[in-house]
């Protein structure tokens, strides 16, 4: 009888809920989920960087995971270097930094991040051909090398500035 009245009520419940435009509460994403999505989004591959981009693209299928997806590009250094496109990879960048730095899983994932990122910048450099693909590929490089010594650190200006220095020379060598 029990049985019969809570199954009842469910069946009331989902059919108001139908009626009134309700949406009924969704499960809540475990943390292996949510570590499961940020592995497959962090993959220094073309199927990660496409999982992450079709995710980003409609962050709200991805709403019950909670992600921060906001960015602040590539931070203190050019966003375009020299015109070269790296807002993407920033942004992807920044989205495994923050939500692994959510969830305590930063330091055991950080360099798998960072390679995602020098993987989407090599893959903005490879549009290019000749000198403007040797100067994309060194300011790649660059931004890379940045990340891995300072991204979990604050960084100074003088540090940014040295390493965008670093980055004009190798522009340099590569003309």
């Amino acid at each position: 009888m029990v049985r019969t009245v809570r199954r009842a009520l469910v069946m009331l419940a989902l059919s108001l809920g139908t009626v009134l435009g309700l949406a009924l509460p969704a499960q809540a994403v475990t943390l292996e989920q949510k570590l499961a999505a940020l592995s497959a989004f962090s993959q220094p591959t073309a199927t990660g960087a496409g999982a992450w981009l079709s995710a980003w693209q409609n962050q709200g299928a991805w709403a019950d995971y909670a992600f921060d997806w906001s960015t602040d590009l590539c931070s203190s250094s050019p966003d375009q270097p020299l015109g070269f496109d790296f807002r993407t990879p920033c942004r992807r960048h920044d989205f495994g930094y923050r939500n692994y730095k959510s969830v305590n899983q930063f330091p055991a994932n950080k360099s798998r991040i960072d390679d995602a990122f020098y993987f989407d910048m090599k893959q903005v450099c490879a549009r290019y051909s000749g000198v403007s693909k040797s100067t994309c590929d060194g300011l790649a490089w660059t931004y890379y090398q940045a990340v891995k010594q300072f991204g979990s650190l604050v960084v100074t200006e003088e540090q940014i500035q040295e390493v965008e220095q670093q980055a004009e020379l190798k522009a340099a060598e590569g003309a």
